[in-house]
C-alpha cells in the first residue's frame, strides 16, 4: 500500500466557500443535459457532499447530506427522500472511510470514491424499483466512473482556497 505524499498545511476553510461549492454543485446538476452525457456526467452534489465530509467531517456530515438530498429530490421530481437516503448513507460511508481515503495518494483514491458513489447510485436504483417499478438503465452507473475519474480535479479545485499565498518578501 502506498500512503500520499506528506500533508500540506492549508488555511481554514471558511463556512462561505463550503457553502459556495455545494450550491455550485447543486446548480451544475441542474443544468438540462441529454443523450449519452446525460449518462456519463456525475452527480456533481454527491461528489462535493464527498469530499467535504471526508476532508471537513466537523462542518458537513450526515445532515447536511440529507438537506441536499431533500433539495435534490424536490429539483428532480423524484420520490421524496430518495436523494436523501442516498446522500445520507454515502455520507455515512464516507465518514467511515475517510482515513483511509486521506492516507492514499491522489491517484489512488479513485477506487474508493467510485465505489462509494456507486454505492449511493445504487440505492437510488433500488428505491426507484421498489417505488416506481422503473428500472433506469445500466448506463446510470456511468457517472460514478467519471466521478472517480474527476476526483482529482474536484480535490485541487477546492483545495486552491485553502492553500496559503506565497508571501513575495520572504526569501
Amino acid at each position: 500500500m502506498e500512503f500520499g505524499p506528506r500533508q500540506e498545511i492549508l488555511l481554514p476553510v471558511k463556512p462561505g466557500f463550503i457553502t459556495f461549492s455545494l450550491v455550485t454543485g447543486f446548480l451544475l446538476n441542474l443544468l438540462p443535459t441529454g443523450g449519452f452525457l446525460h449518462w456519463i456526467l456525475p452527480d456533481f452534489v454527491a461528489m462535493i457532499l464527498l469530499y467535504w465530509c471526508i476532508h471537513q467531517p466537523l462542518k458537513i456530515g450526515i445532515g447536511a447530506a440529507w438537506i441536499f438530498g431533500i433539495l435534490m429530490d424536490v429539483a428532480d421530481a423524484t420520490l421524496f427522500g430518495e436523494h436523501a437516503l442516498a446522500y445520507s448513507m454515502m455520507a455515512f460511508i464516507a465518514l467511515a472511510f475517510r482515513r483511509r481515503v486521506t492516507m492514499l495518494k491522489l491517484d489512488h483514491q479513485f477506487t474508493h470514491i467510485t465505489l462509494i458513489v456507486l454505492v449511493m447510485q445504487i440505492i437510488v436504483v433500488l428505491i426507484g424499483l421498489v417505488s416506481r417499478d422503473i428500472f433506469i438503465g445500466w448506463a446510470y452507473f456511468l457517472g460514478s466512473l467519471t466521478a472517480g475519474l474527476l476526483w482529482p480535479a474536484l480535490t485541487y479545485l477546492l483545495k486552491l482556497p485553502q492553500r496559503p499565498r506565497s508571501d513575495p518578501d520572504r526569501i
